[in-house]
């Protein structure tokens, strides 16, 4: 196995559908170990499926990429040695390597129709014997050639895998081999010509001179074929060597399932729209299958790429947890300054996220309430509703809210804690939690009970930010307002 300096390693992904979190988490570690090693990250597409292939996909992975930051060193918009770097460009290549192949005899021709592989493979799995091809094909002579051809039958080319045990040295499982009846001959080539990804996605990765291939566990029983293939290419002088393999664990969503596409938690696209921050999202990706020290589980992206090493992960599957990926997010959103935090809110205090009019929002407000926002909120998205007393005419309407609140004699605390609030030093908060407590001893209240019945007057909800530090902001005219507004609604 190959452990050539300097390090290339690639990320190559098909552009289907969104982005999906546990192939972001292969992207990462492609990249962090790119970045660590002062190597060279590749970026390629494998479009050579234009069924399910788009171009709406391709331009979705390139914007996830550079809201991620990730950069890469060759591929789609900076080009490089290589290019072009999408597969559906490099056909011609595929097919000139694939009739090398057939020419030198690691290849051939294989005219099996689906029903007869169906059947054997049936026939091999109820005599307990491995399902896969059985070499029909391996050794035709030209007239069996001619004869399954004058029948107007079709073939797919296959490659022959030695017969042979193939061992290698995984980066992250240690040593395994496969034995020769679970490795069997493969197509490389559909029957139209088309090239299948067990032909493309080695022979680019040999002529790109990858170093390190850093994939999913799914693809691990792939890899004793690429190996296979590989030899052959350094026969045929494609390459000269064979890169190191590292399969990264499963991550794994409900139920000890694999997450998949079809799950919510799935997609890169919700967390996005949630308002996770990328250095966030990227830390608590970072651990699904690593981790940078047994105390500490925050760190940010420059630590990240200082300490990587495919020899630290860890082999097992790995569980998306959400609670915990928005903890890491809301750290990361502490420790943001305070001018940072305003400027990433911004796209979640205006349409179609803020539910008040634009020339309701108020600058001066929103960076005066920002710094206490920025201890309370997750993710960015949870700064609308937490902010929108500020701005909107009436406080929100929750029922649910107003009735917790609103037990025992409101009304009174109500009317006691107005007189004192209006009798307050409105340039101090604790000036008015005083008010708000002498009112509440007044009724035989804490501070947690009598405050209360004021928050939801005053925001609309039981929770949100510091309320004495909101009232300041708001000021003194509209909170007595809103107070009064309360008043009237109870005495209705």
């Amino acid at each position: 196995m190959a452990n050539a300096t300097p390090v290339r390693v690639r990320f190559c992904p098909s552009p289907t559908g969104n982005p999906h979190v546990g192939l972001i988490r292969t992207a990462l570690f492609n990249w962090a170990y790119a970045r660590h090693n002062k190597g060279t990250l590749v970026f390629r597409i494998e479009d050579t499926d234009a069924a399910r292939d788009s171009e709406e996909s391709y331009q979705q992975l390139l914007d996830s990429f550079h809201w991620l930051g990730f950069d890469w060193d060759e591929g789609p918009e900076v080009g490089g040695p290589h290019a072009p770097y999408r597969q559906s460009q490099r056909m011609d290549i595929y097919k000139d390597v694939a009739d090398k192949l057939l020419a030198a005899g690691h290849a051939y021709h294989c005219y099996c129709t689906t029903e007869e592989l169906d059947a054997r493979r049936e026939a091999a799995r109820q005599a307990g014997r491995p399902s896969g091809y059985d070499g029909t094909c391996r050794e035709l002579t030209a007239e069996q050639k001619a004869a399954y051809e004058d029948e107007g039958r079709t073939s797919i080319v296959r490659f022959r895998v030695p017969d042979e045990p193939i061992t290698f040295t995984d980066l992250v499982r240690g040593e395994l081999t496969f034995t020769p009846e679970n490795v069997p001959d493969y197509g490389i080539v559909r029957a139209n010509g088309a090239p299948l990804y067990t032909l493309v996605n080695p022979i680019d990765d040999a002529l790109m001179g990858i170093t390190h291939v850093l994939r999913g566990e799914d693809l691990l029983s792939s890899t004793p074929r690429q190996i296979a293939l590989y030899k052959a290419l350094i026969e045929l002088g494609v390459t000269k060597e064979i890169p190191a393999f590292g399969h990264l664990p499963y991550v794994m969503g409900e139920g000890n399932k694999k997450l998949s596409k079809r799950d919510p938690q799935a997609s890169l696209n919700l967390y996005r729209d949630r308002g996770f921050l990328p250095e966030g999202l990227l830390n608590y990706l970072a651990l699904l299958g690593w981790s940078f020290s047994a105390d500490q589980d925050i760190f940010s992206v420059s630590e990240l790429i200082e300490k990587f090493d495919i020899a630290d992960v860890n082999a097992n599957p790995a569980r998306f947890d959400l609670k915990k990926a928005e903890a890491i997010n809301a750290d990361h959103i502490r420790q943001l300054d305070v001018k940072a935090f305003t400027a990433a809110c911004e796209p979640w205090l205006k349409a179609p996220h803020a539910n008040w009019a634009p020339e309701d929002f108020d600058q001066a407000a929103w960076e005066a309430i920002a710094p206490h926002a920025q201890t309370r909120v997750t993710v960015l998205s949870d700064i609308t509703a937490n902010v929108d007393f500020l701005f909107l005419k009436e406080p929100v309407e929750d029922e649910a809210s107003w009735a917790k609140a609103m037990k025992g004699d409101p009304a009174a605390l109500l009317t006691t804690a107005r007189a004192k609030l209006a009798d307050a030093d409105w340039t101090s908060p604790e000036s008015l939690k005083e008010a708000v407590l002498a009112a509440g001893e007044e009724h035989g209240l804490k501070l947690g009970k009598a405050q209360a019945p004021v928050r939801v007057a005053v925001t609309g909800r039981t929770v949100g930010l510091p309320l004495f530090e909101s009232l300041e902001v708001l000021g003194k005219e509209r909170t007595l307002q809103r107070i009064d507004a309360a008043l009237a609604k109870l005495a209705g």
